[in-house]
């Protein structure tokens, strides 16, 4: 019997779609769950919604427990096999806000702001010392456990952990796995039912960059025809004149269009993650590709927004059922239990798995999982210039973990500096200003940075 930990339990749709799925494998259904969070509403709301799940949907047959604020986090984690993460420090407000507002005040604009950017770069700074606390305790209660990482800054946080503590962790995604069909789907290519059955694809890279290499139907290579197709659409979207009438998968289009592959993650992520879309100096270019700014908090008000209606869907509903999900985390753990190997788009740390990119970077690869755990699959070499796109984020992402590890200010700076958007965008000195402006406006929610 596996004990599962969930850290940041509140997450009540998030822990629905993760521990969901456990209740619909075998090898999992008599686990015992831990929830755990700092808000006791949201815990007990969780709490009431898998209880429901489980009886549903399982039998009743797995064991929750709820376990409310630091001082029960250790019970929590205590024995565990497997703690999935799913935290947000700081929350929307007023964490999130400050991430957006702040640098608005010297012009940077953002969209998603949760991996990469001056946003990316405070969420692991304020989340980073936070998972170290885990990690200690994970090492006095439950060190042979395997923490399950959902929470971004995916590389940052996963690399934190892999490279300042000694607790076995893979950093999971949700973009991977519907990487190939988006792309199909945006050109509404193979739409009819039993068309795709024989696709077959393969991704590398990192986190939210990562590359479609190959994709092809019965053994056909599509990108030819994917390229075609989407060179007039795309001719086509960007001169429409309303809104409606565009895309909203443009970005990853041009992108593959000039870099010659198509990337994992979704356009308004991809925006930011880059020079060359957001840009003071051609504002034509928002409404051109249909870039959502601000689209994070957007999204964050209107998920507060109608979480009444949701949470009688979820919380109070008697008959509220579950069918699995595509997240990969019930499946490693079953594939863990029985060695029944199953297969994954993991983040790890490279070691050679990707040659031309660092072997201290974390980089999103295929990954075999059985009894041994999470084992990434050598890629070899990324094709050029995929290669130094990733390594312009990868630069970033190295500079805030040591950053997070050392609590040294001017690594800061410098992680900031180097990122793409904000340095096309801004000058030394006022990257610098930004950087001071974001520290105190965060105030005791993160440690000093000297």
């Amino acid at each position: 019997m596996a004990k599962i930990t969930f850290m940041g339990a509140g997450s009540t749709v998030f822990a629905k779609n993760v521990l969901g799925d456990c209740m619909c494998r075998e090898a999992l259904k008599d686990s015992e769950i831990a929830l755990y969070d700092i808000d006791g509403v949201r815990l007990a709301q969780s709490e009431l919604m898998l209880n429901v799940l489980n009886k549903n949907i399982n039998a009743g047959r797995a064991r929750i427990k709820t376990f409310l604020g630091a001082e029960n986090r250790r019970k929590a984690l205590k024995g565990a096999d497997f703690v999935v993460n799913a935290i947000q420090v700081g929350g929307y407000e007023p964490s999130t806000v400050i991430d957006f507002e702040v640098p608005k005040k010297f012009g940077l604009r953002q969209t998603i702001a949760d991996t990469l950017g001056i946003g990316g770069i405070f969420r692991a700074l304020r989340t980073i010392p936070v998972m170290q606390d885990f990690a200690s305790d994970m090492e006095k209660v439950c060190p042979d456990a395997w923490l399950l990482n959902y929470t971004n800054p995916m590389c940052m946080i996963t690399g934190a952990m892999l490279r300042g503590t000694s607790i076995k962790t893979v950093g999971l995604c949700h973009s991977v796995q519907v990487c190939a069909s988006s792309l199909l789907d945006t050109l509404g290519l193979y739409t009819g039912e039993g068309e795709r059955a024989g696709l077959r694809w393969k991704t590398a890279g990192i986190n939210h960059m990562g590359w479609l290499l190959d994709i092809t139907l019965d053994g056909r290579d599509l990108y030819p025809e994917i390229k075609a197709a989407a060179k007039e659409k795309l001719a086509q979207w960007r001169m429409a004149k309303d809104r409606k009438d565009k895309s909203g998968n443009m970005i990853r289009l041009e992108i593959m269009l000039r870099f010659g592959f198509y990337v994992t993650e979704s356009s308004e992520h991809s925006a930011e993650y880059m020079p060359y879309w957001i840009k003071r100096n051609y504002p034509e270019l928002i409404e051109e590709y249909n870039i959502p700014l601000d689209e994070y908090p957007r999204r964050c008000v209107e998920q507060v927004r109608k979480w009444t209606e949701q949470q009688k869907e979820l919380c109070e509903n008697p008959s509220l059922t579950h069918t699995r999900s595509h997240e990969y985390g019930s499946g490693i753990m079953e594939a863990m239990v029985t060695d029944i190997p199953y297969s994954i788009g993991g983040n790890l740390l490279n070691n050679g798995l990707i040659t031309n990119l660092p072997a201290d970077a974390v980089v999103e690869v295929p990954c075999l999982v059985d009894s041994n755990g999470v084992q990434g699959t050598y890629v070899g070499r990324l094709p050029t210039q995929c290669a130094a796109l990733n390594m312009t984020n990868i630069n970033v992402q190295l500079l805030t973990v040591e950053a997070a590890l050392s609590r040294k200010r001017d690594l800061v700076y410098q992680a900031a500096m180097l990122d793409p958007h904000t340095s096309a965008e801004m000058s030394i000195d006022d990257i610098t200003a930004m950087c001071d402006a974001m520290f105190e406006a965060h105030g005791s929610m993160m440690p000093k940075f000297d």
